[in-house]
């Protein structure tokens, strides 16, 4: 995002600060701010926001490592705003919390204009922040240096998942307050081998969505500000925190060295069954619903154990013990031997003797390093989204949330040997292997692969079905893959994990109902995120949508062809129907009268973004405001729906038909 951009960033933390009720001075120290307690506090943030966004402007090195400087500051800022923003009532230490970061923040600015950043030499607990790339907002996280950290030579690097917490609005400031000791040099640095990173992922989505996009964004600053070896990044984390590791841990096992989930969830409707009052039991879904889960639940990837180890920890005692039960089964069905190390006695927390040990085998395990050439390689998934392990990668499949297998291994020198993959229509064998494979033998079918012409050493090429039978297609960075890839497979939801603008309709609408409820749509999607997701939702009307903008974001367009210049213009390259007299998709049809589309589909404008008609996120604040396993999609690529008869009301939106497009990005037809 360029220093404009940033900058509005500050404009809206502000407006955020100053949209809150006014509340009468001297109300009671346990409940609402007073007026002039809120103005104290808003006053000594705009002085320190306006220096840093003449920082911002000024900053000539701005792009080469400025904005991870710049968001160390404003974190404390952010926080603020979202805590006034959306709690009511503050207990005294929340009201110490809310003085203290004003003063941090003031701190910060101050470094940063006399040219310094004391933080980002500090060993210890040092808290941090990064922009992210998916909506611009600022994301604080926490690292803890250990004394004997030397920038000389790269540190394994353990990224520590946070447990559940509800999301409120001091969620940052408290999160913050786990971690911030100061600037100044530490007293009490741990004396180990080792960086932690504590990512805020969003507070409370089981480390999915935008969450899973932050424990990445996270990693990547973490490794921009300090030496990091990449191939000793160790992902653990307790209850939740267990769960998310569970989930990006196996689904991207060639992304760490260990794992380590100490009490987590590995699935949906088992999970859901946990006798405690406040869970929501997850009964037999819609289809479309229910194979969408194979996307979100860690436990249809168990076969992945066998390429990243895991070492988990559970007491006997903890209500959720039949989740790693469940585990144990899935990898003993996979030939795997689960690590479960049982606490006795022990409920739902760590216990320090069987965290030790847990630590220790994970040790074993990050002293070995990443072997990103293994000699084989078993690799499952669901899904596109998740598709790349080591030197392999699956391109395309048959039919997603249907299981995926690629089996292959290297026999001897320029030779790869593939077992009959299942529900996969095409894959890529990637470096270091490729450059050196001459056949690659699929079952009982031998698939020559011709020199690289040219110079340069071949990278990845790129082996798929033609006419029946196995063939080489060609090399990956000069192929152009069509239908459902990797990055670019769906649902709706997966548009809100990668850079997104949402765009606002400002032409006449063929249907006035039509644009009432799209632009109540956007507004409870504006809601959600910034409550949920904690930024600022970007909006701009179509009319100031820029083609740089359709190369760099998903666009998320509401309103119909009439209102939306941005649905006029993909439309026609779209395999549905839109015209003032019908919506369809495929054979469901109605009349346009009432009625509307929500889909996703690739931008026909550009490469590797989607194109979203007229949705946010498929579940809303119901589920955001209740429990994490909660957030699976409620719909798949595409709805038709009909606009509530008082169509500022969203919520009251009736769906009539909805579904997938196929593995071509085609219309369904029954």
């Amino acid at each position: 995002m360029d220093i404009a951009g940033r900058c509005r960033i500050l404009v809206t933390i502000f407006a955020a600060l100053t949209a809150g009720p006014a509340v009468a001075a001297g109300a009671d120290a346990e409940g609402p701010l007073g007026a002039e307690e809120r103005q104290q506090i808003e006053s000594g943030l705009r002085d320190a926001s306006a220096r840093l966004a003449t920082l911002k402007r000024e900053a000539a090195d701005y792009s080469k490592g400025e904005p991870d400087r710049i968001a160390d500051a404003e974190l404390f800022a952010k926080g603020i705003a979202w805590a006034l923003k959306y709690d009511a009532s503050f207990s005294t230490a929340d009201r110490a919390l809310l003085k203290s970061a004003v003063d941090r923040f003031r701190s910060r600015v101050n470094a940063l204009e006399a040219g310094e950043s004391p933080w980002a030499g500090r060993k210890g607990k040092v808290v941090r922040g990064f922009v992210s790339a998916v909506d611009g907002s600022v994301q604080p996280y926490a690292v803890v240096v250990p004394t004997r950290y030397d920038r000389i030579k790269p540190a394994r690097l353990d990224v520590v998942l946070h447990g559940s917490s509800k999301p409120v609005g001091m969620s940052e400031l408290h999160f913050i307050a786990r971690f911030d000791e100061g600037d100044g040099p530490a007293s009490g640095a741990p004396e180990r081998d080792y960086i932690e990173l504590h990512p805020l992922g969003r507070v409370e989505n089981g480390y999915r969505w935008a969450g899973e996009t932050d424990v990445f964004e996270a990693i990547e600053a973490v490794c921009r500000n300090y030496n990091v070896d990449r191939d000793r990044i160790v992902l653990r984390g307790m209850s939740m925190g267990a769960s998310g590791t569970w989930h990006l841990g196996l689904k991207h096992p060639d992304r760490f060295v260990a794992l380590g989930p100490y009490c987590g969830y590995v699935d949906t409707h088992e999970f859901s069954k946990t006798p405690l009052s406040n869970f929501v039991e997850v009964g037999p879904l819609p289809p479309d619903q229910e194979k969408m889960l194979h996307m979100l639940d860690s436990v249809d990837y168990a076969a992945n154990a066998g390429v990243v180890p895991a070492v988990a920890c559970i007491g006997d005692k903890d209500v959720f013990f039949q989740a790693h039960e469940i585990m144990g089964r899935a990898m003993a069905k996979e030939g795997l031997a689960m690590v479960n190390l049982i606490s006795p006695g022990t409920g739902h927390v760590i216990d320090p003797v069987t965290h030790k040990e847990q630590m220790r085998r994970i040790g074993e395990f990050a002293t070995k390093r990443l072997d990103h050439a293994p000699g084989r390689i078993r690799f499952v998934t669901w899904t596109l989204k998740y598709s790349r392990c080591h030197w392999v990668q699956v391109l395309g499949m048959e039919e997603h949330y249907a299981r995926a297998e690629l089996e292959a291994r290297v026999e001897m020198e320029g030779a790869v040997v593939v077992v009959e993959p299942k529900n996969v229509a095409r894959f890529a064998i990637l470096s270091p292997v490729a450059a050196t494979v001459k056949t690659v033998r699929i079952g009982d079918e031998v698939v020559s692969v011709p020199g690289r012409p040219g110079e340069r050493d071949r990278s990845a090429f790129v082996v798929g079905k033609r006419a029946g039978r196995w063939a080489f297609l060609g090399d990956l960075d000069s192929l152009k893959l069509d239908g459902k890839q990797p990055g670019v497979q769906g649902p709706i939801d997966d548009a809100f994990t990668t850079p997104f603008l949402c765009v606002r309709g400002t032409g006449t609408a063929w249907d006035p109902a039509v644009q009432t409820w799209a632009e109540a749509s956007l507004k409870r999607f504006s809601h959600e995120w910034s409550r949920y997701f904690r930024g600022a939702l970007p909006i701009k009307d179509d009319t100031a949508v820029t083609a740089e903008d359709a190369r760099r974001y998903n666009l998320i367009l509401f309103g119909d062809p009439g209102s939306n210049s941005w649905i006029a213009r993909v439309l026609p390259r779209l395999p549905v129907r839109w015209t003032r007299e019908e919506c369809a998709i495929g054979d469901a049809k109605v009349p346009a009268a009432g009625h509307a589309l929500m889909l996703i589909q690739p931008n026909p404008l550009a490469d590797g973004r989607y194109v979203v008609f007229n949705s946010g996120h498929t579940f809303h604040e119901k589920e955001l405001a209740s429990l994490n396993y909660l957030l699976f999609p409620r719909l798949g690529d595409w709805a038709v729906v009909k606009t509530p008869d008082d169509p500022s009301r969203p919520e009251a939106e009736s769906v009539i038909r909805s579904g997938f497009f196929d593995e071509a990005w085609a219309a369904p037809v029954k």
